[in-house]
């Protein structure tokens, strides 16, 4: 297993792509012109920091990002933790903790000292170190990781 950067990989980028339209996204129909407008929005750097994605020999196993905002909430909080997903196959075996773990240190090694994130899940990022920060609207909660530089 290795961690890499899949804005520099194409074929990882378009797979990212796809994921997060399945998991996130409106499910497009013309899925081919919406990947090519992503990743021009993606590698012109307007929302995204790093996408970090965990490899198994050449299969993308899951990914986490790192943007500079998250949605219409806290616009003025900067970087924000974002799309941590593992593949069903892979899931129960630490994964996410890999990858939580490489965007930490990620964002450590950018200069940051907080990274921000905003979930409905309860007391899931909390086993991460994540720390409560108040309520954002009826279901979501915003969070952060403290980081020691």
């Amino acid at each position: 297993m290795k961690i890499i950067n899949i804005k520099d990989n194409d074929n990882y980028l378009t797979e990212y792509i796809k994921l997060c339209n399945l998991e996130w996204g409106n499910k497009k129909d013309n899925i081919e012109k919406y990947i090519i407008e992503k990743k021009e929005k993606i590698l012109s750097n307007d929302k995204v920091i790093s996408i970090l994605g965990l490899i198994d020999e050449n299969n993308l196993v899951g990914f986490i990002s790192l943007f500079k905002y998250d949605g219409e909430y806290r616009k003025d909080l900067t970087p924000w933790y974002a799309t941590m997903y593992v593949k069903k196959d892979y899931r129960g075996k630490g994964y996410s903790k890999l990858l939580n773990e490489a965007l930490l240190n990620e964002a450590k090694k950018l200069g940051y000292t907080k990274v921000y994130l905003k979930t409905e899940l309860e007391n899931y990022y909390e086993k991460f170190g994540a720390i409560f920060q108040e309520n954002l609207n009826d279901k979501e909660k915003l969070y952060y990781f403290q980081l020691d530089n």
